[in-house]
């Protein structure tokens, strides 16, 4: 007997609305596109060049020889070994010393330890404050958790500067967070001791949590002593949640590893959600991430100061162009974010047209919120020689 045909209108939608609502991130439509053309000049994905520092793979050359549970799980919320490690780094750079089994996480990445918070923190409908323009990955994962980005525009007249008059404005009763990324993806912005100290005291005074991504602050180059963590203030520590990742400062984007410092509040509930979806990070990767903290290397030097080299060779670049685009000098992180002065349409107009007519790749602004629009991307965390030849291209599409 033939199953009976089930009606079109009484299907089953197969697709949840959060999910058909979002689109890959636009950073990695461009690397996908511009994989698929020979000799690219890529400038588009924040993927440091350089290898895993030799100590931190030297560390886990051993464990692989000799440590028999190197292929086994850890526990949901990290090696002990590491937990305490985590503790000392922190207390290290903030002053402050979380204890490692009450206030301690380690994740798979960033992007892993913010989606445990953010099912943690939202509703449906929740708010999270974000800079506009901030990173393109975090408006997806507030998206898919239910949640609504709410843009707090910088003022590129100022060099990106944040309007902290605007802030109060823009909580509402279904405010949960404010989300910071210091130095900024994508402006390169580096955030004031002031700007912090007063978005800290309007979150304790509106019962906010901070959520604090910290990739970039290793490199801060002539920035360092402006350089101030918002973690080291005591009085946060119950609405803050620090973010650290290994991917940038010790080149391990590809081990996929980072922790988190939590209130205690907190770590029961993310935990849930952690061992739910993840069970835990990557042992191997836990065992680098503890050579990284532990054994002595030179790397964080020596990266920033080929990204100095870097970052002056992309501005130059960029001064030769000075008739396409108009930039502010980053501070901070390692990504220049030019305003497109050139005739265009839009920023995605714009890069599809340089990956098309000059197999160039730079993500389109308006990935990072609307006041990206009519703005691109560039990293200058890719090798020379990927600027060099990017822009020769970009020259030749655009003659004076």
């Amino acid at each position: 007997m033939p199953c009976p045909v089930i009606a079109s209108h009484t299907r089953r939608k197969r697709i949840a609305s959060r999910v058909a609502d979002i689109e890959v991130s636009a950073i990695k439509q461009m690397a996908m596109r511009g994989g698929k053309v020979e000799d690219v000049a890529a400038l588009t994905w924040g993927v440091p060049s350089f290898r895993t520092p030799v100590s931190i793979r030297q560390a886990v050359a051993r464990a692989l020889e000799h440590d028999p549970d190197i292929g086994k799980y850890a526990l949901p919320d990290g090696l002990p070994a590491l937990r305490h490690a985590v503790s000392a780094h922190h207390e290290a750079i903030t002053g402050l010393r979380p204890d490692p089994d009450r206030n301690v996480m380690i994740t798979a990445g960033n992007i892993q330890g913010l989606n445990s918070l953010f099912h943690v923190l939202l509703e449906s409908g929740d708010e999270v404050i974000v800079t506009d323009p901030g990173f393109a990955s975090h408006l997806q994962q507030i998206r898919l958790c239910g949640g609504v980005p709410v843009f707090w525009p910088m003022d590129e007249a100022k060099g990106w500067r944040l309007d902290l008059d605007r802030l109060a404005d823009l909580v509402t009763e279904r405010t949960k967070a404010i989300l910071l990324v210091n130095p900024s993806n994508p402006t390169g912005t580096l955030f004031s001791e002031t700007e912090l100290r007063r978005i800290g005291t309007l979150a304790r005074a509106e019962d906010l949590m901070i959520l604090l991504d910290d990739p970039y602050s290793s490199f801060l180059y002539e920035n360092r002593d402006r350089f101030f963590h918002l973690a080291s203030v005591p009085g946060l520590h119950d609405h803050l949640v620090y973010l650290f990742t290994f991917s940038k400062c010790h080149a391990m984007s590809g081990w996929r590893l980072g922790y988190m410092v939590v209130p205690k509040s907190l770590k029961r509930e993310v935990l849930k959600v952690h061992d739910a979806t993840i069970i835990c990070a990557p042992r191997i990767s836990q065992v680098a991430g503890l050579a990284a903290l532990t054994e002595p290397s030179d790397h964080l030097a020596e990266f920033e100061s080929v990204l100095v080299r870097r970052r002056e060779l992309i501005c130059a670049r960029l001064d030769t162009l000075d008739h396409v685009f108009a930039y502010t000098k980053p501070e901070g992180a390692y990504y220049v974010f030019p305003r497109i002065i050139a005739s265009h349409e839009n920023s995605w107009e714009f890069a599809l047209r340089l990956l098309d007519e000059a197999r160039v790749t730079v993500t389109p602004g308006i990935a990072f919120g609307p006041s990206g629009e009519h703005h691109v991307r560039m990293a200058f965390c890719v090798d020379d020689a990927a600027i060099s030849t990017a822009f020769d291209r970009m020259e030749l599409l655009f003659p004076r």
